[in-house]
């Protein structure tokens, strides 16, 4: 038998697993969006006929009666196709520094947190202004409104270069992006008739303000900025007597040794025991 003929020198024929990167959060969100929208031509037509009430999307009447899900399935719902390409956009543009600074879990949590509160919003205007706001939404905006303002709660300072209209470039800071964005849905809430959810804009962007300062509040710094460093331990006082200083640094560790063991020690209650070994030994 040949060197080459033996069984642990043979090349593995079996087709070897290619370990691939995980997709982002981002990269689902906008695969599921165009999966359900290609779904949704499907099964309903396109464009869709909202007047006949779709049953996954936010009708007002439904929800009264129960059908909470409508909060969530709403969102991955659109009118047409410049609607579903208009909040891909969005997404595209924004959502992958805010997946990075708050990680994939929490980046989810904001986007369809954002997206129901809207929604809530949304109907209740609905509620309150009958005859003006239409019965049924359906689109991703309130969640894409979510991402844009945490992106500029975050990133306030950051300029932005943006194409108006898609023809005229533009310059701005995120902050005034989003100042703009809140005074056109608050225009398009007082001055209701073009049939967007301007409500539900509003209300995704102020539920994901809320959401990044209660993370500020929590961590201590702004979700995406590097953590402020840790304070420096106290010096040890040398200047104490030497019954003092076992009085007041030594014996609690000493307790402390007793209770939960050496062990449970941090870095500087060693260096506390260190110190107490050399000032006994020098004298």
């Amino acid at each position: 038998m040949g060197l080459y003929d033996r069984e642990y020198m043979r090349e593995d024929e079996t087709p070897r697993m290619v370990f691939r990167k995980p997709r982002s959060g981002t990269t689902w969100l906008l695969i599921a969006n165009v999966v359900a929208f290609v779904l949704q031509a499907i099964f309903y037509g396109y464009p869709p006929k909202l007047s006949t009430g779709l049953p996954l999307a936010l009708n007002v009447d439904q929800l009264l009666h129960g059908y909470v899900w409508q909060l969530f399935t709403y969102q991955f719902l659109h009118g047409n196709l410049l609607h579903l390409l208009g909040n891909c956009l969005g997404i595209y543009m924004f959502a992958e520094e805010v997946e990075q600074a708050l990680g994939k879990k929490r980046f989810f949590l904001l986007y369809f947190v954002s997206g129901a509160v809207g929604g809530v919003l949304q109907v209740l205007f609905s509620l309150a202004w009958h005859g003006h706001f239409g019965s049924t939404v359906v689109g991703a905006s309130a969640g894409v409104f979510g991402i844009i303002a945490a992106f500029a709660t975050m990133f306030p300072n950051r300029t932005l270069h943006l194409l108006l209209f898609f023809v005229l470039p533009v310059a701005l800071k995120a902050k005034n992006l989003l100042l703009i964005e809140g005074a056109l849905a608050i225009f398009g809430i007082l001055f209701p008739g073009d049939n967007i959810g301007h409500a539900a804009h509003l209300g995704g962007a102020l539920a994901a303000i809320v959401f990044i300062r209660q993370l500020r509040s929590r961590w201590g710094f702004w979700p995406g900025e590097q953590p402020p460093p840790e304070a420096p331990p106290k010096p040890i006082i040398e200047e104490k007597t030497k019954d003092e200083f076992i009085a007041s640094e030594v014996d609690p560790i000493l307790d402390k040794i007793a209770k939960k063991g050496i062990h449970s020690l941090n870095d500087r209650e060693r260096k506390i025991l260190e110190t107490a070994k050399s000032r006994i030994e020098k004298r």
